[in-house]
């Protein structure tokens, strides 16, 4: 659990300073879930600097509550979260002051989105909160007041969780937690789980992920982590002592997300993933009357085919489809048993390029269009479906034919503008594999929208 944290202060000397507005958002990682927001008394004068920047002066607070009638209320919403800042180490520093001033010892975890940015987002021009988030198209109001510097900070935190596909973030935080056995409350915790699409990771005592997975289903296939029978079942079940998931929207998204976590994080439950996760692949060859055949191959190699597959019969199943989809010949494309001719031609129901009864030029242009429609290569597009809350959308950004990566946005413009696109998505290895995950979901489901994009190769 998150607190997301805004301070304005007063200004002044160090550790001087009075808190005048305060927002803090508390937040699962998925909702925020409690807020409280209100200025501050601080029961001294504002600097005139801080006014012209923050709008905040004297008279406006002088109804309002002093730090002493808010300070519970800030200890219960922070209570068992980690706070999170945009420079978390001055908003700590000024709370601790505050608590002090009342005999309090006021102690918390944090996590600075500034850090995080950094080493999530190296290539920003800058970390500053207004240009960073002004970078990723997040939309921003009330800059410098604490409920809209929280709200812009809230949205970074989600862009970053999204990025970190290490897990470093959330292992960090449960590694700082005391652990013993899955207790009454983290079984409830399970028990909570969204019956939604996503990723789900089993944790150990030190934090470390030891098994991670997806489901279109999370509280229902975890529910089966903790039933199942078996001698590994069992050691799974008992060296997790916490469990925390990801939605994902699509199961798309979640199968991508998944194949990178799983290389990059190797839980040790997990089963070895293959080198790549494709044996057959299906190319064009021409013949020697120009029409071109699809062809089906065995290959552990993507370059050359236009799509491949995870075995010899999802292959020809697939040539089978497009052969009848675009009115191609079943005896050149091998559905047909016949030497000379299929058996369509008997019926008047072929258009007879396997005995050269029609211009190649022409049985060509349908089988590039087969191609053209069931493949990524050389293309550049965004893939568009449901994100993971409404009013969100997931992206897919491939670039020429590679996958450049994934992540998720709330306006059209982060979508229609190439560069903040690149800045919000999270990046990932354009692998084979990769594209296979999304050529395969494709063939057989399809998204919202896929909008094409120019880029030059």
């Amino acid at each position: 659990m998150y607190a997301i944290l805004d301070i304005e202060t007063t200004g002044g000397k160090f550790n001087e300073e009075g808190i005048t507005e305060i927002a803090i958002h508390k937040f699962d990682g998925h909702q925020v879930v409690d807020k409280f927001i209100s200025l501050v008394n601080p029961e001294k004068v504002i600097q005139p600097f801080v006014v012209n920047l923050t709008g905040i002066n004297n008279k406006m607070l002088s109804t309002a509550p002093k730090f002493h009638e808010v300070a519970k209320r800030i200890v219960e919403i922070t209570e068992d979260t980690v706070l999170v800042a945009h420079n978390a180490q001055f908003d700590y520093r000024i709370l601790r002051t505050e608590f002090k001033r009342l005999g309090y010892n006021f102690e918390r975890k944090t996590l600075c989105t500034v850090d995080l940015s950094k080493r999530l987002i190296p290539e920003a021009e800058s970390h500053s909160l207004g240009k960073l988030v002004r970078s990723l198209g997040i939309p921003v109001s009330d800059r410098h007041r604490a409920n809209g510097d929280a709200l812009a900070t809230l949205k970074l935190f989600k862009v970053l969780l999204a990025k970190d596909s290490d897990k470093t973030i959330i292992k960090g935080v449960i590694r700082k937690e005391t652990h013993g056995e899955l207790s009454e409350r983290q079984l409830d915790i399970v028990e909570s789980l969204p019956s939604e699409t996503g990723l789900y990771y089993m944790h150990d005592k030190y934090g470390e992920i030891i098994f991670l997975g997806k489901s279109s289903n999370l509280k229902k296939r975890v529910n089966q982590h903790f039933t199942n029978t078996g001698n590994r079942a069992r050691q799974l079940q008992k060296a997790t002592k916490k469990v925390t998931y990801e939605k994902t929207g699509t199961e798309l998204i979640a199968l991508l997300k998944e194949n990178e976590e799983l290389r990059r994080n190797r839980p040790r439950f997990n089963q070895k993933l293959p080198a790549v996760n494709y044996s057959y692949g299906i190319r064009t060859k021409k013949n020697e009357n120009g029409y071109e055949l699809l062809k089906t191959e065995k290959t552990r190699n993507h370059k050359g085919f236009f799509a491949v597959f995870n075995g010899l019969v999802a292959a020809t199943n697939f040539i089978s489809k497009v052969t009848k989809e675009f009115e191609l010949c079943e005896q050149l494309n091998g559905i047909s048993a016949s030497e000379n001719h299929c058996d369509n031609l008997d019926r008047n129901d072929c258009f007879g390029a396997c005995i050269n009864r029609e211009d190649p030029e022409n049985y060509n242009s349908r089988v590039y269009k087969a191609i053209s429609k069931y493949s990524l290569v050389d293309k550049s597009v965004v893939l568009i479906d449901k994100g993971r809350d409404t009013g969100e959308k997931s992206v897919i950004l491939i670039k020429n034919g590679n996958f450049e990566g994934l992540g998720y946005c709330e306006l059209n413009h982060q979508i229609n503008s190439p560069s903040i696109l690149e800045s919000i998505i999270t990046p990932m290895e354009s692998s084979a594999n990769n594209l296979h995950i999304i050529e395969s979901y494709l063939r057989r489901k399809r998204v919202q929208k896929i909008l094409e994009l120019s880029y030059s190769s």
